[in-house]
């Protein structure tokens, strides 16, 4: 048994291993077919008609707002409760950031809240451009009212599903697109699957496909379609707009096209273990993660609230005597509101009160692929001891 437990970690095996070497002997280690590989397998698993791989979901996001269109003046909504890159590619955009309180019960943006923000903004002549609904811990936002309220108020939506490939809604893969007109993944080592660092937007509109894919690479183009004039020759390329260098490298999509062959295996076993974490944690005085029944999470956290008037310590002094106790817990997310940074856009303590109560009653507990029944069990007896 390892004396540390860590929350999450990424599960290579020898044949990612050997996709990856495959890679290294090749000619092409980067802008190269594994690229190209990787998006059509990932497409092919949600559903969806495009995705454009970059190298992380940061950047994904980035470039979504960007070929959303958002721009200087425009305002992004989002969830408090996220990690900051869901709002601060508002901010690289030029736009204004606002935030919808979050469902008590999902931990996810708040629908209800949404409704009434966008009348209120409907009256004030500021609705938003963009919303980013972010799938927390896995788990898809009520993707089919926010669909409805884009249609009835004119906003994009960019599904924030970097915690949820794998999972479902409606019983359609998480990254289909279905409600939203981009969804973005994350490939870091702790979620399901990994290529490293690297991320992806999927899509299933043309005019954006091709738009994200200019944006990834400078704002270039080869593509004949798009080249104004002549061409100079077979060489030639133009630059369009202002873009990024964002690419995901084939060494990296090599490891994703090996990782997602293992996803649904991946997410089995998280499911299992999510199970297990309720049955054996029923009668701690604990808040367990309840599920929407129109979603099938991936279950890339496993969030526990305690009920502090139950317990005779601190979140503070709970969460430390798990660390030290070994289990390397975590906490998903401080709100974003709540940041000095954005603290000083004008936000203040109080203003998402639902986010602000999660955030001081949440523990995020180790779950991942390779976590040992018997490691599980070490998690919830030292759980029990500390808090009972």
């Amino acid at each position: 048994m390892n004396s540390f437990i860590p929350y999450g970690r990424q599960d290579i095996n020898q044949h990612d291993i050997d996709a990856v070497v495959e890679v290294l002997r090749s000619d092409w280690i980067t802008q190269g077919s594994a690229i190209e590989r990787f998006e059509k397998a990932v497409a092919n698993y949600c559903g969806a008609k495009y995705a454009v791989a970059v190298s992380s979901a940061t950047a994904a996001l980035h470039i979504a707002c960007l070929a959303a269109g958002l721009g200087k003046g425009d305002s992004l909504w989002t969830s408090p409760n996220t990690f900051v890159a869901s709002a601060n590619c508002g901010l690289y955009c030029g736009a204004i950031v606002d935030f919808v309180d979050i469902n008590p019960h999902t931990y996810n943006l708040s629908v209800d809240e949404l409704e009434h923000k966008l009348a209120w903004a409907k009256q004030q002549g500021c609705l938003p451009k963009v919303v980013i609904p972010v799938h927390l811990a896995g788990q898809s936002c009520e993707m089919e009212r926010i669909a409805v309220l884009a249609q009835q108020y004119g906003f994009q939506v960019i599904e924030d599903a970097a915690h949820a490939i794998g999972g479902g809604y409606q019983h359609k893969p998480i990254g289909s697109c279905a409600f939203s007109d981009m969804a973005v993944f994350s490939f870091h080592p702790v979620k399901i699957i990994t290529t490293g660092e690297g991320g992806m937007v999927l899509t299933n509109q043309k005019d954006l496909y091709e738009k994200l894919l200019r944006l990834r690479t400078h704002g270039i183009t080869r593509n004949p379609e798009f080249i104004q004039g002549e061409s100079h020759g077979s060489w030639y390329y133009q630059q369009l707009e202002l873009g990024f260098n964002y690419r995901i490298t084939d060494i990296q999509a090599a490891l994703g096209v090996s990782q997602l062959a293992r996803l649904d295996e991946f997410v089995e076993r998280r499911r299992f273990l999510a199970n297990r974490y309720n049955q054996l944690l029923q009668d701690l005085p604990l808040i367990l993660p309840w599920q929407h029944p129109d979603t099938e999470s991936s279950w890339h956290l496993y969030v526990i609230q305690l009920q502090l008037d139950k317990i005779l310590k601190t979140h503070r002094k709970v969460f430390e005597e798990l660390r030290q106790g070994g289990i390397g817990v975590n906490l998903h997310y401080i709100p974003v509101h709540t940041q000095p940074y954005y603290q000083q856009l004008g936000f203040s303590l109080g203003d998402f009160p639902a986010a602000e109560r999660y955030y001081h009653q949440a523990i995020s507990l180790p779950l991942y692929y390779s976590l040992s029944q018997e490691n599980q069990n070490k998690v919830i007896t030292t759980l029990q001891e500390i808090i009972l």
